[in-house]
């Protein structure tokens, strides 16, 4: 971390575009970010990674931020890539570290954690590199209507949703533009609930949302493009009881993948009350229809005060780990 004088604005330089399908996503939520930013505290310094580009944080990039905020949506840049060059880099930065980015990421091994620590999830199947996809065995496991996704993906990038063997196949393809491995899910009959967590050894939840679809699932261009392809329901309308599950159940789900800072954690709320974890998003969407920023909005916390909390908590923890010893 380059030396700063404690009476000068704090310098943040916000990372956003990188490599992944979510490229354009990542522009939007970053132009947000940077709007949003309090000039009075901070000097904002824009870092845009180009699709095509590779780089470097090298020393010259190094002196002029004392901070990162990354927004970086998907691969190299919520899977734990570009959080082990930060901390790598004596850099503090927002959000989850690499572990948990890394597991937050990839469905197949937070659903596995997520069913050892007791929280229930959809059945699913994982199909590794260079395994036989079998239509039949999905079927028999999983039922007629499935899910087929990339198990290192977001914001349902290559996710399908298919009833019949030919849409299976033409799933399975789809999936595997995005990934060597990938999940196969039951589909869920239910509602779809989503709440925000802010902190570290202290999380707290937002007031829970719900995506009121107007089409299959909640896709790529219902999430971040069209805002008439679903509706927001902020606050969801749920009984205290089941409130207090979900706010319960998204501690849990935070903790047991090892995350800080922010996520979004995803849930599906059936009939007869029982409630499934989707899955969990380490570095959420901030558009202007992401349910990250409103579900807090909503909860008492506008933008620029949220903000301000995921930047006092990253440097809180990096405080922290200063103060480990790395030497015998």
């Amino acid at each position: 971390m380059s030396k700063r004088n404690p009476g000068k604005k704090l310098r943040v330089g916000v990372i956003f575009g990188g490599k992944s399908a979510e490229h354009e996503v990542s522009i939007v939520s970053a132009r947000n970010i940077i709007k949003a930013l309090d000039r009075k505290k901070y000097k904002v310094i824009p870092i845009h990674i180009k699709r095509t580009e590779r780089w470097l944080l090298d020393r010259k990039t190094l002196n002029k931020v004392d901070f990162i905020f990354p927004v970086i949506h998907g691969t190299y840049g919520e899977d734990g890539t570009l959080q082990g060059l930060l901390k790598f880099s004596g850099l503090p930065f927002v959000g989850a570290g690499v572990l948990g980015s890394a597991i937050g990421m990839d469905k197949d091994i937070s659903k596995k954690l997520l069913k050892e620590a007791g929280i229930p999830v959809a059945k699913f199947i994982t199909v590794y590199p260079n395994e036989k996809i079998s239509y039949k065995q999905s079927l028999k496991k999983l039922g007629l209507t499935m899910f087929i996704k990339p198990a290192n993906a977001g914001s349902s990038v290559g996710i399908s949703r298919v009833k019949n063997e030919k849409e299976f196949k033409k799933g399975a393809a789809e999936a595997l533009k995005y990934d060597s491995k990938i999940i196969i899910e039951e589909a869920i009959i239910g509602r779809e609930i989503e709440c925000a967590v802010l902190g570290n050894d202290a999380p707290i939840v937002s007031a829970p949302g719900e995506i009121i679809l107007k089409q299959d699932f909640y896709s790529y261009k219902a999430k971040y493009i069209d805002e008439d392809c679903a509706e927001l329901g902020i606050p969801a309308k749920v009984s205290k009881e089941i409130l207090k599950r979900i706010k319960q159940t998204a501690v849990k789900t935070f903790r047991t993948l090892n995350c800080e800072g922010m996520a979004r954690v995803d849930f599906f709320l059936k009939k007869n009350g029982d409630l499934l974890v989707n899955e969990i998003n380490t570095i959420p969407g901030f558009t202007s229809i992401s349910m990250y920023p409103k579900l807090w909005e909503a909860s008492g916390l506008p933008l620029p005060k949220l903000l301000d909390k995921l930047i006092g908590l990253a440097l809180e923890r990096f405080k922290k780990e200063q103060k480990l010893k790395n030497t015998i």
